[in-house]
């Protein structure tokens, strides 16, 4: 036998196989807008720091992907704390569905919406929407139903007090806005697309939102998760000028039940120790906090492996 051809062509295999048996987990996520943003943020970390490749499975939204974690056709997946709350017990927009082997991984950072009209319209508060023509329908991204609905509760008006328009997803929503199709819409505070709007109309101004107890304890029961806080005035961010307050929900990493500990904890560790990638790949993971990871969710269950990793690093404190 010859031990040095042998031993050369087995050194060969060994590395071409490598690179085939490198472990590959899927998130789910958005085809664009903030989700894309976030989970290929997340794919990017994972597979240079994780020892595994992550890669993005665009879909047509969030209800689409949720059931694929849950079913075990999928390991990860993102989306806001509302809408993952109700997938998990069936309710709202995932009624009688529910999803029991959805487990969270880390909270990520919050996001901050409210309805967004022209500068230029006398439109002040949220009761100056009535009557005005609203963005309504969204099939492609029914969770702003939700929250145009819970906007307008806050001074105790439906969608039923507006001229209904239909859109099918919130950019065209925006768009709607730009050839005032619509008079307001849910905005994104700090996105990019602000400032397209905000060039076309000449400026665009955040409706503050009433923050008083019983307005507080509406939006709970309606927006699981959502709370009302202030956001300052940022020259460089469009939309508010004065002390303004807007809807604030986390976002959420989970993962199915069936993923192994081993991988959902690298996951968690490849995020919890490189920030500054995450930060890199977009602003918006500015407010995103390692120690924040396991904060609490109305007591929505951690996956075990991520667990593990802050019990690790002393952030798990329950």
């Amino acid at each position: 036998m010859n031990f040095t051809k042998t031993t050369t062509v087995a050194a060969a295999v060994v590395l071409l196989a490598g690179p085939v048996a490198a472990q590959t987990v899927g998130i789910g996520t958005t085809a664009k807008g903030a989700t894309s943003q976030v989970t290929a943020a997340i794919a990017s970390v994972v597979s240079k720091f994780g020892g595994m490749q992550m890669r993005p499975s665009p879909m047509a939204g969030t209800q689409k992907y949720i059931p694929a974690v849950n079913s075990g056709s999928l390991e990860f997946g993102a989306a806001n704390i509302m809408q993952t709350t109700w997938a998990i017990k069936g309710q709202v927009l995932s009624k009688g569905l529910p999803n029991p082997n959805i487990k969270l991984v880390s909270t990520l950072m919050k996001f901050r919406v409210g309805p967004l009209v022209g500068k230029k319209t006398s439109f002040q508060s949220v009761s100056d929407l009535k009557g005005l023509k609203a963005p309504t329908g969204f099939k492609a991204a029914p969770l702003f139903n939700e929250l145009i609905s819970a906007a307008l509760a806050t001074k105790n008006l439906t969608i039923a007090d507006t001229k209904n328009v239909p859109i099918s997803a919130l950019v065209p929503s925006w768009k709607a806005l730009m050839e005032r199709k619509v008079d307001f819409a849910i905005g994104a505070y700090g996105s990019g697309f602000m400032k397209l709007i905000a060039k076309k109309l000449g400026g665009i101004r955040f409706i503050s939102l009433d923050d008083s107890p019983a307005v507080l304890a509406k939006v709970g029961t309606m927006l699981p998760g959502a709370d009302i806080r202030t956001v300052k005035p940022n020259p460089k961010i469009p939309g508010v000028e004065v002390p303004t307050k807007l809807f604030h929900f986390d976002y959420i990493l989970f993962a199915g039940k069936h993923v192994s500990d081993d991988v959902v904890y690298r996951v968690a560790k490849a995020m919890h120790q490189n920030k500054k990638a995450l930060v890199a790949s977009s602003p918006m993971w500015r407010g995103f906090s390692a120690k924040g990871m396991s904060k609490d969710q109305n007591g929505l269950e951690y996956h075990s492996g991520a667990i593990k990793l802050f019990k690790e690093k002393g952030i798990w404190k329950r």
